[in-house]
């Protein structure tokens, strides 16, 4: 590489041109500093004074001395002036990214619009099939005006009967459900009055429990087990004979048969129940041990039938009221109102197993269901004597404290202390 020498002037324009003297230097050496001119032969070179000019030329006048400019200051810091370096390099810059277009706009998620619309669906669902629901129940004309009817009293109450029909039953069904044999026309296991009170009050709701052998007066024939009138004249004949014996209008009516109970029963799971002691009985087809445990449909339908235990019929009323809560709790539960697999079979069974009066509804059903899950009262109608007679063994109500369960039934009040102290 070349490079132009520093100390080169240009010739004399008087002299001959020649062509410019280069100095060739190797490549990447220092620059060399420059070369003093020769002095002229026979004189010896005179060297500068620092601080003074140098000698003029004679040229035959006086020049007058040029001063001599200050030596340049150092400043802390920088570099001594020396020869000019050679500029670095600069990086080529890129050139400026063109402008980028309009951004696409963000996909809007409607989560909120969606999960109204799935609200919405299950809603619009619910609703239909509750009114499906409503529509495939069994009704049957159970209450009927008639003359002499108790007056409607406060609050809301239901008559719940259990039938143990065996009419719908095949052999098989009745040897698989220890049934027995065909009794006829059938008579009612169950006789329960369920009383909810007015919205607001803060009466529980109270569930009595109406022994089957109680001995009182049935419409058109004569006194006999109150039982009997179920067989004599079906449902509405059996509310009359309630109604007249009791002194309280019935709202509401629903019954349940041997084999929809187990379907019922099947089609939530099974139930749990606690027996404080335990239950031998051939003819139920059961043998439950002490102690809480979970019942099928066959094995929970032995349980409310079973007359094994030392009290009878008095232990049967009370484990069937122990089960009649145990199973609404279960039905109601978000276990199986939250499980397709449950709730389904279980629509389906009550649709079979249930027949409710004329005028009542599902939702009628649901706030009876939702009643029986909290506190409730629980009482046996209380008894007097208890007799034998043509209708057979029978029992006696004893009038002024079942007088006194009945007028707080009527008039939506707490139930008497008088009558839980009576309590067997």
């Amino acid at each position: 590489m070349l490079r132009r020498d520093p100390n080169h002037r240009p010739p004399d324009p008087q002299g001959p041109p020649g062509p410019p003297r280069r100095t060739a230097y190797p490549a990447g050496a220092p620059p060399q500093p420059p070369r003093q001119p020769l002095p002229p032969p026979g004189r010896s070179p005179r060297r500068p004074v620092p601080g003074q000019s140098p000698p003029a030329r004679r040229t035959g006048g006086q020049v007058p001395p040029r001063p001599t400019p200050p030596p340049p200051r150092r400043s802390a810091g920088r570099r001594a002036a020396g020869p000019p370096r050679r500029p670095t390099p600069r990086k080529p810059t890129p050139p400026a990214p063109a402008p980028a277009g309009p951004k696409p706009a963000r996909r809007k998620r409607y989560w909120g619009r969606i999960l109204a619309a799935l609200l919405l669906l299950a809603g619009a669902g619910a609703v239909a099939g509750t009114f499906w629901l409503d529509s495939e129940l069994q009704r049957i004309p159970a209450l009927a005006d008639y003359p002499g009817r108790p007056a409607a009293g406060a609050g809301t109450t239901w008559l719940l009967v259990g039938s143990d029909s065996r009419s719908d039953l095949t052999p098989e069904q009745q040897a698989q459900l220890s049934t027995g044999g065909d009794l006829g026309n059938g008579r009612t296991d169950t006789i329960l009055l369920v009383h909810i009170p007015r919205l607001g009050s803060s009466t529980p709701t109270t569930v009595v429990s109406i022994p089957r052998d109680s001995y009182v007066e049935i419409p058109g024939y004569g006194s006999d087990k109150i039982n009997a009138a179920y067989s004599l004249g079906g449902a509405p004949l059996l509310a009359q004979t309630v109604e007249q014996a009791t002194g309280v209008r019935l709202d509401h009516y629903a019954e349940v048969g041997f084999a929809g109970f187990a379907r019922l029963v099947d089609a939530v799971g099974g139930v749990t129940v606690c027996p404080a002691e335990p239950i031998d009985d051939p003819l139920a087809g059961i043998n439950l041990p002490a102690g809480c445990q979970e019942l099928d449909g066959r094995t929970a339908l032995g349980f409310v039938r079973s007359r094994a235990t030392p009290r009878a019929d008095l232990d049967r009323m009370a484990n069937q009221r122990a089960f009649l809560s145990a199973l609404l709790h279960r039905a109601a539960s978000p276990s199986v109102w939250l499980n397709p697999l449950r709730w389904s079979p279980m629509a389906g069974a009550a649709r079979a197993a249930v027949t409710v009066g004329a005028q009542d509804h599902v939702w009628n059903l649901a706030r009876l269901a939702w009643s029986l899950r909290g506190d409730t009262t629980n009482v046996t109608v209380p008894l007097g004597t208890f007799s034998s007679n043509s209708s057979g063994s029978v029992v006696v109500w004893d009038d002024e404290l079942a007088g006194a369960l009945f007028t707080a039934l009527r008039t939506d009040s707490p139930v008497p202390p008088s009558v839980l102290d009576a309590q067997p």
